[in-house]
């Protein structure tokens, strides 16, 4: 293995053409089960793909590989066209790669400044700079069109399961991440809160910022997807523009690794209202 670690210059590009982040003939063991079986994944910048699988196909062995919580047992990442070898969440990290767990990893009893700063406080003369982060973070949320958080001095306690993502997803921005790692992000949100997410998703993308979206939901996918990859117990069964599928052919290899029947024809989903910022 290579011994070339996550600590390249994250802004050279070795390409135009070369996407942000190649996965090449990826494998993963964990003694004598497979959980990975040579996975080949592109991941393009400014671009939203949908990492689609069923339970137990290897979607979180994939991400934590990518997040640099576990090592691949062989295989390839390329950043930018160039081969990485990621020993620990600090080498992706300091490349621009940022996951969004679930729980979210955010502190109930703190408010929003202080857990989109926290471990990365901001001091002037020793103290905290309490009027500078405040402003940043509210600017980040702007930025982002996020406009349903009333005060970034909320405890964090008090926002609905759409504002946490977003001051999850903001905090991720603040620390210039280039790929954002969203798992599951609209589980257990209403139709609301999961046209906001869905709308800072697509946000992020507009920004440059490569998107990795785990996701069960297909509404969710074929909504904001540029990209659709399946697997299928630990093989990239396939991968492609989201143009190429529909929900039923999705589901016929999340569940087969096989497409059922004819080329899928497009399904006319339900319009998401995406929110964004009043001009």
């Amino acid at each position: 293995m290579s011994t070339t670690t996550g600590t390249h210059d994250s802004d050279r590009v070795a390409s135009p053409d070369a996407p942000l982040l190649s996965l090449r003939g990826i494998t993963k063991n964990f003694g004598p089960v497979q959980a990975l079986l040579g996975v080949d994944l592109e991941l393009p910048r400014g671009t939203v793909t949908a990492l689609c699988g069923d339970n137990g196909a290897g979607k979180s062995v994939t991400i934590k590989i990518i997040a640099g919580i576990w090592e691949q047992t062989s295989g390839d990442l390329l950043w930018n066209g160039e081969r990485v070898d990621f020993h620990s969440p600090r080498d992706a990290d300091r490349l621009g790669i940022s996951t969004v767990y679930q729980d979210l990893a955010l502190c109930d009893n703190l408010d929003i400044v202080q857990n989109m700063f926290l471990g990365h406080e901001t001091l002037r003369r020793h103290l905290l700079d309490e009027i500078s982060m405040e402003t940043y973070a509210r600017q980040t949320l702007s930025d982002l069109k996020v406009t349903t958080v009333k005060s970034v001095r909320q405890l964090v306690a008090s926002l609905s399961g759409g504002q946490r993502q977003a001051v999850a997803v903001a905090r991720a921005v603040m620390r210039d991440a280039k790929l954002i790692i969203m798992d599951e992000p609209t589980a257990a949100l209403g139709v609301t809160q999961t046209a906001q997410v869905l709308g800072l998703v697509r946000t992020l993308a507009s920004r440059g910022i490569a998107v990795l979206m785990v996701s069960h939901n297909l509404n969710d996918v074929m909504a904001v997807a540029d990209r659709v990859a399946v697997l299928h117990l630990g093989r990239m069964v396939s991968s492609g523009d989201v143009s190429e599928y529909d929900t039923q052919s999705i589901v016929s290899l999340m569940t087969t690794g096989e497409r059922s029947g004819a080329p899928p024809s497009r399904v006319e989903l339900p319009e998401i209202e995406i929110a964004t910022r009043p001009e």
